[in-house]
């Protein structure tokens, strides 16, 4: 039964984006297909690449400020195996949701010996602060445009009962934590020494050296984020010019969509098109830049991430 839930939890994102893709194209009529197939072959490359620029630093960025959470532990892979690693956990999520960050442990541990639980500790920490920097942009963007960010993100399933469950949950996993560290089985030990390890990986964060190099790092990632979203406004002559209060929610809703499907597959040009509809872009020149802004990335996602998956046993000398 767990493996069925599993092959659901990988197959079933996949499925609903390329649903997306053709919900998409057959519900849009013969003259909007023509204009956005026209919007996307005229769309000035120039802005593309230089999004893709954009991408591409962020990416190295992180590659380099991991290494400010893994010297407190000890160790010190080279930026060239802690990029690598960086880019084939985005080629990965492509296909499965959420493997990248396991897949990003596993070759740390497999090229840089560094133990997976607190390889993958220093992966978590990196996600919580990458959730608290979207919590800003979602801020930011409620003092832009409040209402408008509302429908995007509402979630009306989350409630008052859900946070009760969560929280128990949280304390009951505390709680047979605590019991098993008094255990002397094998299994015990094991699982009590692979959070134990995960802990010190999240943690690492509080005795690093370089706090406000980490910081500067982390802000820059995500200005390369929103920098390279807002390049290609210029790609297309509708979009060209739109307001940061236009430009932010379609930058929130793209990054939702990103989570929702595989890399944003499908979800991401409608996502970004119902959002830059409201602000008076055509539909079909709204879902063009969605496409071109996905697949500019994707592109590069794959081309990186594949190279990376020949290099990194290369280079690693392993």
């Amino acid at each position: 039964m767990s493996t069925f839930l599993k092959l659901l939890k990988n197959v079933v994102p996949l499925g609903l984006g390329l649903y997306l893709v053709y919900f998409s194209f057959e519900n849009t009529a013969e003259e909007d297909r023509t204009q956005i197939i026209s919007a996307i072959t005229q769309a000035d490359l120039k802005f593309v690449l230089l999004s893709l620029v954009f991408g591409a630093l962020s990416h190295l960025s992180r590659a380099y400020r991991w290494n400010f959470l893994l010297k407190p532990l000890g160790y010190q892979p080279s930026f060239i195996i802690r990029a690598l690693t960086v880019m084939i956990s985005y080629f990965s999520n492509l296909g499965i949701p959420r493997s990248g960050e396991v897949l990003r442990a596993t070759a740390l541990a497999t090229y840089a010996n560094v133990p997976f639980q607190k390889g993958f500790g220093t992966i978590v920490t990196e996600r919580i602060i990458d959730i608290i920097l979207l919590l800003f942009f979602i801020g930011f963007g409620f003092l832009l445009n409040r209402d408008l960010l509302l429908e995007v993100i509402e979630n009306p399933t989350f409630n008052a009962y859900t946070l009760f469950w969560i929280a128990a949950t949280a304390v009951l996993f505390f709680v047979f934590i605590r019991k098993l560290k008094h255990s002397q089985k094998l299994w015990a030990t094991k699982i009590v020494g692979f959070f134990n390890g995960l802990w010190a990986g999240m943690l690492s964060v509080r005795t690093m050296k370089n706090r406000w190099e980490f910081i500067a790092h982390t802000l820059f990632i995500w200005g390369m984020y929103l920098m390279m979203f807002w390049v290609v406004t210029f790609a297309l002559p509708e979009t060209s010019g739109l307001p940061l209060s236009a430009i932010l929610p379609a930058f929130i809703a793209g990054g939702f969509a990103m989570s929702a499907t595989n890399g944003g597959i499908g979800l991401y040009p409608l996502a970004v098109a119902a959002i830059l509809q409201a602000f008076a872009v055509p539909y079909p020149q709204a879902l063009a830049f969605g496409w071109v802004m996905w697949t500019g990335q994707t592109l590069m996602v794959i081309v990186f991430g594949s190279l990376s998956f020949l290099l990194l046993p290369i280079l690693s000398k392993k």
